[in-house]
């Protein structure tokens, strides 16, 4: 799929409302955010809008986690859109979050991943279609939203196991006292852990008729859309997911696409493109999103693309760019200065 049909993000119908009942006005977030005002009117924005969007939204709240936990509470379930109505309207919890996982690839630009085994389900944040992963309060309210999502439709005050963060998240405490577990930040991947046998809980809100009236409409909009991705965006995607598993090579491409390696190569080839290429351009375009962040160290962006060797990570960077991630993060550090300094 190309940039211009990937770089655009739906804002929900009731996201400016919601802000509105916890008191933050669209307008200050646009301000904030450096926007023009008519962006609370628009329905569609680019990725780079979006994630600008969030931001405003946490730097107005004044904490991460704050505003994680006053949008969360928040938003009115009347306001969900149709594929996080047919989540709420699911027959069970479990239901509930494999139709959130499944309609999230619809909604870039976070994907979930769902692990189930032994007494915990897992599930964690990756990006979808997006070049740059998301800022932290946009995470927390993905993760907070599941919960609070399995919290609606049982009605009961269901509590996690366990609660990670790449990143710093502000006052951890209030998000302890939310999720009703232990919160860590500065961790591998961004992960909200439930007991298994919540899953199982029938939703309240459960309502056969309305979901044979959603999903067959819901599943087509998902087909048409994965019949429009290229082989070559397929594989990428699939790549982004994989990165950080280990050694992951065409036969893992290919058995995820349920085809064999011959086809998925023979398909590659079709389009001018090959599994390597695709590898190449995924790791060059996660570590320059990751090298942005300051707060990762270099080894850390040599794992989360895939190399479990530091110098094999340093050797593929200076192909790519021509000089080693460090200088790389500096002229880029220096390059932001020089423009804040231009604009004051």
């Amino acid at each position: 799929m190309s940039d211009s049909s990937t770089n655009r993000i739906k804002i929900a119908p009731g996201f400016w409302t919601s802000l509105r009942g916890i008191g933050v006005e669209p307008i200050d977030v646009a301000r904030q955010a450096c926007l023009p005002l008519t962006v609370v009117n628009e329905s569609l924005v680019t990725t780079a809008h979006y994630y600008a969007i969030w931001q405003a939204f946490s730097e107005l709240v004044g904490d991460t986690a704050a505003g994680i936990v006053k949008l969360a509470t928040a938003y009115e379930t009347a306001q969900y859109p149709p594929d996080a109505l047919a989540t709420f309207h699911a027959r069970d919890y479990r239901d509930a979050l494999n139709r959130m996982a499944r309609y999230k690839q619809m909604c870039p630009p976070e994907n979930l991943r769902i692990r189930e085994e032994d007494e915990r389900c897992s599930i964690e944040v990756e990006w979808q279609y997006a070049r740059q992963p998301g800022p932290p309060v946009l995470v927390g309210i993905t993760l907070a939203y599941l919960l609070e999502l399995g919290r609606r439709g049982t009605g009961r005050h269901l509590m996690a196991r366990s609660v990670e963060f790449i990143h710093p998240m502000g006052d951890v405490q209030a998000l302890e006292d939310y999720f009703g577990c232990r919160v860590r930040t500065g961790m591998d991947r961004n992960r909200l852990t439930l007991h298994r046998d919540d899953l199982n809980r029938p939703f309240m809100s459960y309502n056969e008729e309305l979901l044979e009236i959603l999903t067959p409409a819901l599943n087509r909009t998902l087909d048409e859309r994965q019949s429009q991705l290229t082989m070559s965006a397929k594989v990428k995607w699939i790549l982004s997911r994989c990165l950080t598993r280990g050694q992951i090579d065409l036969g893992t491409a290919a058995f995820e696409l349920r085809m064999s390696d011959r086809t998925l190569q023979r398909r590659l080839m079709d389009e001018g493109s090959s599994f390597k290429q695709l590898l190449e351009e995924t790791r060059h375009e996660h570590a320059l999103a990751y090298l942005a962040n300051p707060t990762l160290e270099i080894k850390e962006v040599a794992f989360l693309v895939g190399y479990e060797d530091q110098n094999s990570f340093y050797r593929a960077f200076r192909s790519w760019e021509g000089e080693t991630p460090a200088k790389w993060r500096a002229s880029q550090e220096h390059w932001r200065s020089a423009l804040v300094t231009e604009q004051t």
